[in-house]
C-alpha cells in the first residue's frame, strides 16, 4: 500500500488537507522560521504537499522533527519516516501526502530546495 494512503483522518477532508494543516500548525507553534508550502498535487507523485521550514538551531530542528512526527502519529496512528535526527541540520519527515523538510537556515540556503521544486508559479508563504 503507497504511504499516501496509509495516513488517513477521521476527518471529511481528504487525508492531505488535514495533514498539511497539522504540519503547518506544528511548525507554527514551535516558531518555525519562514516556513512555505508548495502544492505538488498534479505536479510530482510524490506528495500533495512540500513544507520547507527553518529552526534557529540544531535543537530547535530536531525537537520540530520530534514533535510533529509524535502529533501525525496521535492523530493519524502511523508514524511517520524521519531521516536526519543525529545532526538535525535538514531532517525530512516523510508522513506520506506531505513531505517536511526542515532545517538549519544555512544548510537551508545551500540546497535551496523553494527554488528546485516552484515550478515556476513560486512557494507559497504560510508564515
Amino acid at each position: 500500500m503507497p504511504a499516501s494512503t496509509q495516513l488517513a483522518s477521521a476527518s471529511d477532508a481528504p487525508a492531505g488537507e488535514g495533514l498539511h494543516r497539522l504540519v503547518l500548525a506544528s511548525l507554527d507553534d514551535d516558531q518555525a522560521v519562514e516556513t512555505v508550502s508548495i502544492p505538488l498535487a498534479g505536479k510530482s507523485s510524490i506528495a500533495d504537499y512540500m513544507v520547507v521550514a527553518s529552526g534557529r538551531s540544531t535543537r530547535q530542528v530536531a525537537s520540530m522533527a520530534n514533535k510533529l512526527a509524535e502529533k501525525i502519529k496521535a492523530e493519524y496512528g502511523q508514524t511517520p519516516r524521519v531521516e536526519g535526527l543525529p545532526t538535525a541540520d535538514w531532517v525530512l519527515i516523510d508522513a506520506g501526502d506531505v513531505i517536511v523538510h526542515l532545517f538549519r537556515p544555512e544548510v537551508r540556503t545551500f540546497y535551496n530546495l523553494e527554488r528546485m521544486w516552484a515550478f515556476g508559479d513560486g512557494p507559497s508563504g504560510t508564515a
